[in-house]
Parts: C-alpha cells; sequence; structure tokens
C-alpha cells in the first residue's frame, strides 16, 4: 500500500475558508473515481497553530501503479486545476506501508 500525503496553503488570505471548503470539495469529489485508491481524506486547519498549513490530503493506493494512475487520471486533472488556483505551497510525501 501507498500512503500519499500533500499540504497546502490558501494563496488569498482574505477567502482563506472558502477557499479551502472548495478545495476540500474538489479532492472529495474524486471518491470512488480512482482504479485503485483505497481512501482519501481531506482535512481543514482549525486555525490551533499559527504556522500550520491550511488544507490537507492524505489518500491511501493499493500500490505505486494505482498511484500513478491517480496523477494521470482525468478527474485529477480537474481537481488539481482547482487546487492549484487557489493554493500555494505544495508540500507532498508518499510512503510504502
Amino acid at each position: 500500500m501507498i500512503k500519499h500525503v500533500v499540504f497546502w496553503k490558501i494563496k488569498d488570505p482574505t477567502q482563506k475558508a472558502a477557499h479551502a471548503k472548495a478545495v476540500k470539495r474538489a479532492l472529495e469529489s474524486l471518491r470512488g473515481h480512482i482504479p485503485g485508491m483505497l481512501a482519501i481524506e481531506v482535512g481543514i486547519d482549525i486555525g490551533y497553530d499559527a504556522q500550520a498549513e491550511d488544507v490537507a490530503l492524505y489518500a491511501e493506493f493499493a500500490d505505486r501503479a494505482a498511484l500513478d494512475v491517480y496523477q494521470q487520471h482525468p478527474s485529477h486533472q480537474d481537481a488539481k486545476a482547482i487546487v492549484s488556483l487557489l493554493t500555494t505551497g505544495r508540500r507532498a510525501i508518499d510512503w510504502e506501508a
């Protein structure tokens, strides 16, 4: 299994809540549409730590091939376009579990 975690900052701090919700909706719309995606969860920071990122994605994939399918899948590309418009500072990590 591959675990995939990504963090972002929202570009426009005056629209943080609305844009974070839009990012969450875009990413969660992938649930059930990507072959080999076993789980997906998107969280919006609660504001406890001023240095925290704003949005986090946690996803699990059956294997590396499923992660590759996800990266190229048209639904992911659509979600990625929305996320890219609203966020900055993408940080990611993938590992085998």
